[in-house]
């Protein structure tokens, strides 16, 4: 099976993409970065509105029977 003309184009046309121009992964890389940052940043915000909940909550667990 011989490699043809249409294959190379096609290599290079996905070479092109993927390493070519202005650093495109390396653009992307950056942005996946931005994104986890921004991600772990919004956890980190407001720690304390899930200890508000907890102390307005109603305990409903049923009293022990004493035997």
């Amino acid at each position: 099976m011989a490699i043809g003309p249409i294959q190379l184009i096609i290599v290079g046309i996905l070479f092109l993409l993927l390493f070519g121009g202005k650093g495109k992964i390396s653009s992307i890389m950056g942005d996946v970065a931005k994104g986890i940052n921004s991600f772990k940043k919004g956890l980190k915000e407001d720690p304390d509105a899930d200890k508000d909940a907890a102390d307005e909550a109603i305990d409903v667990t049923p009293p022990k029977d004493k035997k």
